[in-house]
C-alpha cells in the first residue's frame, strides 16, 4: 500500500458531466458559446499568462477544455491534465475541431507525466480548492519540476477562505434580516455542489505560502470580486465601496483570489 493512500483524497467519480456543465465556474459561457466565449474570471486569469506563439502551456485541471482551445488559438501549443475521466472526455470533444494538436491525459496532478523544464506557463484554475493541503503542496512541487526555469504559474482559486469564515456570517446576518435565504454553509451558496468537492479555500496570506514552499520566486498574490449588480440604497452602497475597496476590510470581503509564480533560473 502506498503511504499517499492514506492520505485524504476525494473520488475522481465526484466530477460529473453534469458538474462540468451546470455547476463549475465558467459553464453559462462555455454551453452558450460552445467553449468560444470564457467567463469573466477565466478570461481575467488566462489574461496574466501572457500567452505567446511558440510557447508549450499546460492547463493542470482543464475541465472542459475551453481554455485549451484559447491557448492553441494564441499560436501556443495547449496540453490538458484532469483527474476526472468525464473532463477529459469533454475537454477531447471541445478540442477536437483544432487545427493544431492538442494532448489531452488523465492524470493525477500530483504526478504529472512530463520531463521537467518542459512548459513554459502552467494554469491553475479553479483546482485549488479542490485539493486537500497533503495534495497542493505535491501538486505545485511537481508543477515547478516540469515548468522551464524563468517560467510562470498562474492560478485562480475562488472563493477567498477569510470571506467565508469571517465576512459571510455578518452578510448572511444581513441578508436574512432582508428577508432572504442563505445557507449555513458557505461552501452551499449558488452552487450546492461545491459543499462536496471545496475542501482547501485559500486566503490571500496562505496561497503565497503554498507557492513559495513549492520553491516559486516572483510571487505575487492579490483579490478581485464578480460585478455586483444590485440595486441598493446608498447606506448599503457606501458599505460596499467600504468593505470591497478599504484595506483591511477587502482583504476579508472580496471573493476571489489569484496568483503568480516563477520557477528561478538555473
Amino acid at each position: 500500500m502506498s503511504q499517499d493512500s492514506n492520505k485524504p483524497s476525494l473520488p475522481s467519480t465526484l466530477y460529473t458531466e453534469d458538474y462540468f456543465l451546470n455547476a463549475c465556474e465558467g459553464y453559462e459561457e462555455f454551453v452558450e458559446s460552445q467553449g468560444e466565449r470564457l467567463s469573466r474570471r477565466l478570461s481575467e486569469a488566462f489574461a496574466y499568462a501572457e500567452v505567446k506563439p511558440g510557447m508549450k502551456v499546460l492547463d493542470v485541471g482543464c475541465g472542459r477544455g475551453e481554455i485549451l482551445r484559447h491557448v492553441t488559438r494564441l499560436g501556443a501549443r495547449a496540453y490538458g491534465v484532469d483527474y476526472a475521466e468525464v473532463a477529459v472526455k469533454l475537454s477531447r470533444e471541445a478540442t477536437r475541431d483544432e487545427p493544431t494538436p492538442i494532448g489531452v491525459y488523465r492524470t493525477d496532478a500530483k504526478r504529472l507525466p512530463y520531463p521537467a523544464g518542459t512548459f513554459d506557463r502552467i494554469l491553475m484554475f479553479d483546482v485549488v480548492e479542490h485539493l486537500f493541503p497533503w495534495e497542493l503542496d505535491a501538486s505545485l512541487k511537481d508543477i515547478q519540476r516540469v515548468l522551464k526555469p524563468q517560467g510562470m504559474i498562474v492560478v485562480h482559486t475562488a472563493p477567498n477562505r477569510w470571506y467565508d469564515q469571517y465576512a459571510y456570517p455578518i452578510v448572511r446576518g444581513v441578508r436574512r434580516l432582508q428577508g432572504k435565504k442563505y445557507p449555513a454553509n458557505p461552501r452551499a451558496l449558488n452552487v450546492e455542489a461545491n459543499v462536496e468537492v471545496h475542501v482547501n479555500e485559500q486566503s490571500i496570506v496562505s496561497l503565497g505560502q503554498y507557492l513559495k514552499r513549492a520553491g516559486f520566486t516572483q510571487v505575487k498574490v492579490w483579490l478581485n470580486s464578480p460585478p455586483q449588480h444590485r440595486t441598493e440604497n446608498i447606506f448599503f452602497r457606501g458599505a460596499r465601496h467600504v468593505f470591497f475597496t478599504w484595506v483591511p476590510f477587502r482583504w476579508f470581503f472580496e471573493r476571489e483570489v489569484f496568483a503568480v509564480g516563477v520557477k528561478p533560473a538555473r
